[in-house]
């Protein structure tokens, strides 16, 4: 698979990634072994970058355990991703910890749990308000240089958090939600390539709505996200998947399928771009990896974009839920 440079400070991953939350949290019960095969696929098949989080494994390192487990024989050859930012002590509340303290413990469970010596990258997972962001950059940056984190990253940021925290510790990596049906990180793709800090698109594939499988809230199981997600709402989820229906139909003349071309669409808007599909389906993995090599024409992308002009119908979270960019 082709190679993508993300930022100033030497990051270089495959094209396309692999995202493991849906493999221990938000879209139903998991399990273990069939995760362990998709992301062994996926490295078959040319990943070589792969995201966890504390967050995933909701405090246990579960998540993490599982890529760990994955990766054992070929980790020297790939990249792998983790985060800190939330307070997990009572369960997942929404509650936010981004102190020194807390990431140091975070980074030392998050080396004990993917059973490696260092982090490639370690993200901020959300910005915090009650901690100055070049306290954090400043502990990354401590991380940094005793060896055990390579790459510094955020999440969910806003420009001026961007800037300031580069000015202590250079980031290399924005990871933000995008996807034919998510635009509005667009808007810090300047910000980005000024400072020369590259991108990872979590949910490239409208948390499986473009995939051409959705099916309409409720019918999930209890514990998936998308029962309560605003574009599976009536409404917003007849007009999105009339959107899919029209975009499969595009993909079909490119003998592709609809996932294929979304996720040639975010790798068209950037050299500096990488999505992280994530799936516990090896024959997904190989689907989404041949997307890789599949080029769209501006015919394609006009006719993308008079499908979804400025993306899906529905918010990506609830009010509450929605991150604040500054």
């Amino acid at each position: 698979m082709q190679q993508r440079t993300l930022g100033r400070q030497g990051l270089v991953t495959s094209a396309i990634g692999y995202g493991t939350m849906g493999l221990t949290m938000a879209y139903g019960p998991g399990d273990e072994q069939e995760g362990i095969a998709a992301i062994r696929r996926a490295f078959d098949l040319g990943v070589t970058f792969f995201d966890t989080a504390e967050l995933y494994g909701l405090g246990t390192g579960s998540n993490e355990t599982l890529v760990g487990k994955a990766v054992k024989g070929f980790r020297d050859e790939v990249v792998i991703a983790t985060k800190f930012g939330f307070d997990l002590t009572g369960g997942f509340t929404g509650a936010l910890n981004s102190r020194p303290d807390n990431i140091r413990k975070v980074a030392d469970n998050s080396l004990r749990y993917l059973g490696v010596d260092h982090i490639d990258v370690l993200y901020q997972h959300r910005v915090d308000p009650d901690v100055p962001i070049e306290d954090v950059a400043g502990t990354v940056k401590e991380l940094i240089d005793a060896g055990k984190v390579t790459y510094f990253g955020l999440s969910e940021a806003g420009p001026q958090t961007i800037r300031k925290a580069h000015a202590v510790q250079p980031v290399s990596v924005l990871q933000t939600e995008y996807s034919l049906f998510e635009r509005d990180v667009e808007q810090l793709f300047p910000v980005l390539r000024e400072l020369g800090i590259g991108f990872v698109a979590y949910s490239p594939l409208g948390r499986g709505f473009i995939t051409g499988t959705a099916k309409p809230a409720g019918s999930y199981d209890s514990t998936d996200m998308r029962n309560r997600d605003a574009r599976w709402q009536p409404g917003n989820f007849e007009k999105n998947l009339k959107a899919v229906e029209q975009l499969t139909e595009l993909a079909a003349t490119r003998n592709a399928t609809v996932s294929q071309l979304a996720l040639a669409w975010i790798l068209a808007q950037g050299e500096d771009i990488v999505p992280i599909p994530g799936t516990r389906s090896p024959q997904r993995v190989e689907e989404n990896t041949t997307a890789a090599d599949l080029v769209l024409t501006d015919d394609d992308l006009q006719a993308i974009a008079q499908i979804l002009p400025t993306g899906g119908f529905g918010a990506r979270y609830a009010e509450r839920a929605l991150p604040t960019w500054v």
